[in-house]
């Protein structure tokens, strides 16, 4: 659940849903082949979003369908024990 910016309420996510996660790593080949590691057989979207200033990191936009919240941690999971990825959210 995610809480309402509005209210102290907190929002109520209906499973299966399409989620997504911005995954960030040092090289662009990597984080893709770790996306699709991650994700598996999964179909799903895999974005490039932009390069830090320095040009070390790049980020990348990571969409898929979750069937519960179990999965969606999990995915969460590996793509942060991912050795090619240095940062998700």
């Amino acid at each position: 659940m995610i809480l309402d910016k509005n209210s102290n309420k907190k929002a109520k996510i209906s499973y299966p849903t399409k989620w997504g996660f911005t995954v960030i790593g040092r090289d662009k080949e990597k984080i893709e082949q770790a996306i699709k590691k991650v994700i598996g057989d999964k179909i799903h979207s895999c974005k490039f979003s932009k390069t830090s200033k320095n040009g070390k990191f790049h980020s990348y936009q990571a969409h898929c369908e979750v069937d519960s919240k179990q999965e969606r941690d999990r995915l969460y999971q590996e793509f942060g024990d991912h050795e090619d990825i240095d940062y998700v959210f």
